[in-house]
């Protein structure tokens, strides 16, 4: 995995699209969230450097796993925590969280490898976890429509 510098909008950045990668694809509604909230610039970056860094993410993904990408339970946890430990400014850290929080509700299904990548984040920053807003009920499910980000990394 490539090194960040320190509180820098690419590990920033890398944190939120590893949250978005969690469940193996990025849904319609997530995209939009990502543009409406205007994540890129937030994290001080532009949507197509935001992009870059998924991206990079994605080939490093794919170097480093061991098999094909099957979500967030494929990370090693000290892969996740390297990442983690690259962002140590108690702000941005909450940032981040609530970032991460409102995209992945934001197509209205909590997956549980979403789920657990959030709460590891707050759980390893000592933060408090996220209290989910949004949660459907299952009857309320519905499919979501997934967007290809990089060949051989979609649901």
């Amino acid at each position: 995995m490539r090194n960040y510098r320190r509180n820098s909008p690419e590990s920033a950045a890398r944190i939120v699209s590893m949250v978005l990668l969690a469940d193996c694809h990025v849904s319609r509604d997530e995209m939009h969230a990502l543009q409406r909230h205007d994540i890129p610039h937030r994290l001080d970056l532009s949507h197509a450097h935001f992009m870059s860094v998924m991206h990079q993410l994605c080939d490093d993904l794919r170097t480093y796993a061991e098999s094909p990408w099957q979500g967030a339970q494929a990370l090693p946890t000290s892969g996740w925590h390297a990442m983690l430990d690259e962002i140590d400014d108690t702000g941005l850290r909450l940032i981040l969280l609530d970032l991460s929080a409102t995209l992945v509700e934001s197509d209205h299904h909590l997956a549980p490898d979403e789920q657990t990548l959030v709460h590891s984040m707050a759980d390893h920053w000592h933060l408090p976890r996220p209290v989910w807003r949004r949660l459907m009920r299952p009857e309320q499910h519905r499919t979501r429509h997934a967007v290809p980000l990089v060949a051989g990394v979609s649901g």
